[in-house]
């Protein structure tokens, strides 16, 4: 069974879908419906931006999801058996599976940037990735640690992002580092995403959510708050909501849909982050990609 998954923030890379833009007309037009959209020409920053210009919130966001919904519509043989997203590319997934309209969905994420961006502001945050620690001690650590600090992305076995406000995030480093981390390493990111310091831009949001029409996607996806395979429209929505403030369950969602048949992973998007975290929670696993 073919799985296809699509990439988070962090993925973005000056240049991203300028071939495709040149070369498809199917993806030239979703490009110029997207900056009808956004208000300005997000292919300007794209095509010819700097890194530092791409890693702009409100654009890095937009940008990984167009490009990863483009290309899934330009492959000339989708048929996904199930789908799943990190974080942001949950969106992208949600397209892909036809619960989610292009444009719709492109509100959302614009509108999720901001809203993340602004929560950002009022809380001096961030993320670090710890290594080589049992899921178990990072969290029991956390929960210790004075202040907001939690784990916020299961990437993969042997890596867990912790995030929250500065001071308990740099004093669990430490407390996780003696305890027998391999590694804890403080990420260049903006504030604590998938923490309870998301909790301004999870209200933000869930208006905009539950205006939203959303279908029954064509096949399963597997959502980052729960790790299962979920076919109902108004499930699917809270879950969205609750995505913000939750833990990523990565490793838990792809060895969810291992057990429940898929063979052939496919990362439909910028990088190849998904493709290796992939490999490291199953050895077994094709995995390949569309960039």
């Amino acid at each position: 069974m073919n799985a296809y998954v699509f990439p988070g923030q962090g993925s973005q890379f000056p240049g991203m879908g300028k071939a495709l833009y040149e070369s498809n007309e199917t993806a030239k037009a979703l490009f110029e419906q997207a900056n009808e959209i956004l208000g300005f020409r997000i292919t300007d920053i794209m095509f010819n931006g700097t890194e530092e210009e791409l890693k702009q919130t409100n654009v890095t966001q937009p940008a990984i999801f167009i490009l990863s919904v483009v290309l899934a519509k330009t492959m000339p043989a989708f048929k996904p058996d199930m789908v799943a997203g990190h974080s942001l590319g949950e969106f992208s997934a949600l397209v892909a599976a036809d619960c989610l309209d292009f444009a719709d969905a492109l509100r959302l994420v614009a509108a999720r940037a901001n809203a993340m961006q602004k929560a950002c502001e009022v809380t001096p945050s961030t993320m670090a990735a710890i290594l080589n620690l049992a899921d178990d001690i990072i969290e029991k650590i956390c929960a210790e640690t004075d202040g907001v600090v939690v784990a916020a992305n299961y990437n993969c076995p042997g890596q867990v992002v912790i995030s929250g406000e500065v001071p308990a995030v740099t004093t669990a480093c430490e407390s996780l580092k003696a305890a027998g981390a391999k590694r804890a390493l403080l990420l260049p990111v903006g504030g604590a995403f998938h923490s309870p310091l998301m909790e301004p831009a999870r209200q933000e949001l869930q208006a905009a959510i539950e205006s939203t029409p959303f279908r029954e996607p064509i096949c399963a996806i597997y959502q980052n708050v729960c790790a299962m395979g979920i076919r109902d429209a108004a499930t699917i929505k809270q879950n969205l909501i609750a995505q913000l403030t939750a833990p990523v369950k990565w490793t838990q969602s792809v060895q969810a849909m291992i057990a429940d048949g898929a063979t052939n992973f496919v990362e439909i998007g910028p990088g190849k982050v998904l493709q290796g975290l992939i490999v490291k929670i199953d050895k077994t696993a094709v995995v390949s990609g569309v960039n």
